[in-house]
């Protein structure tokens, strides 16, 4: 048998004692950043500066929402919201989106966009519109469309959850916001219409 020298098993015991010392730290488990939630305006803001990295002449033509279980609606905030841009030069649009909460089924967190798609002019959901036509941020939006209707069905259920809608009307030649009383416009309660530039209620959509 091979003996060990005495030096050798000097050597192996200050290796085991300092394996002692150092013990192996258990794996940290990361905390997910609480959610941010924003106003339209705000958010409009974020994702045009991301859009004009696209094309210099980028114009939006659509804002949306996505309700999420806990959004105050009240302040007129959300933590996902997403614009479509077109480039009249490139021929081409694209969708970006802002999301600020991490969820199963959630976009990913913070800035991210599609792949272009092509953009007509002719097309009156894709409608452009210059960015200084917004005026009221959705927060004020909602305000008056408490007052028209909006009030009874929060008053029933207080998380009534409220999605915003922000686009061109080609008939007033206006920008305007839709505040929808429910998830999407299909399933709505209620829907009311206010200019996005002066704040003025407009309609009740039916």
């Amino acid at each position: 048998m091979k003996k060990i020298s005495v030096a050798t098993i000097a050597f192996i015991l200050l290796a085991l004692v300092a394996c002692d010392s150092n013990p192996q730290k258990p794996a940290v488990t990361k905390t997910p950043a609480p959610p941010e939630y924003v106003t339209g305006r705000t958010a409009f803001q974020n994702l045009y500066v991301s859009a004009r990295a696209f094309a210099a002449d980028v114009k939006p033509y659509q804002l949306q929402s996505i309700y999420t279980p806990g959004s105050p609606a009240a302040k007129g905030e959300a933590a996902i919201w997403y614009a479509g841009f077109a480039s009249p030069s490139k021929r081409q649009l694209k969708v970006f989106t802002m999301c600020g909460i991490t969820a199963e089924n959630a976009p990913e967190r913070g800035i991210s966009h599609t792949t272009e798609d092509t953009y007509s002019d002719v097309n009156s959901s894709t409608k452009i519109w210059e960015p200084p036509f917004l005026k009221v941020d959705s927060d004020k939006a909602y305000e008056v469309a408490q007052k028209q209707g909006g009030e009874k069905l929060t008053a029933k259920d207080p998380n009534q959850p409220v999605t915003f809608v922000l686009g061109w009307d080609t008939q007033r030649g206006a920008l305007q916001w839709h505040v929808i009383y429910g998830v999407n416009p299909m399933d709505a309660k209620l829907r009311i219409v206010v200019d996005a530039t002066t704040g003025v209620y407009v309609k009740t959509e039916h």
